[in-house]
């Protein structure tokens, strides 16, 4: 809800898209439904928080850079997307092919 994943730069700065990603792997973590898209502060602080948490990634992004920006910048969020990533499958939470 609220998520329309198109790039790497404002579809991530209401935060939303990132509590959507850890929500699916950590849904008890927190209520997903209750956060509003205008909140962008706390949605990203809650889902930085929950990824080096749960899934050990380093944080790599700050909450005041990203609201500071009107547009987040893409190789910034592509980069934490990288980190996150390489932490859930080191957790085993995300399988990859072997080659």
């Amino acid at each position: 809800q609220h998520v329309d994943v198109q790039n790497f730069s404002g579809s991530w700065g209401s935060g939303l898209a990132f509590c959507a990603l850890l929500h699916s792997f950590f849904p008890d973590a927190f209520d997903y439904g209750s956060l509003e898209p205008s909140a962008r502060r706390h949605n990203l602080a809650l889902a930085f928080a929950t990824a080096e948490e749960r899934a050990g990634c380093a944080p790599l992004l700050e909450v005041d850079d990203m609201v500071r920006l009107p547009v987040p910048d893409a190789k910034c969020v592509y980069t934490y997307l990288q980190e996150l990533y390489r932490c859930l499958v080191a957790k085993g939470l995300v399988k990859t092919k072997k080659r």
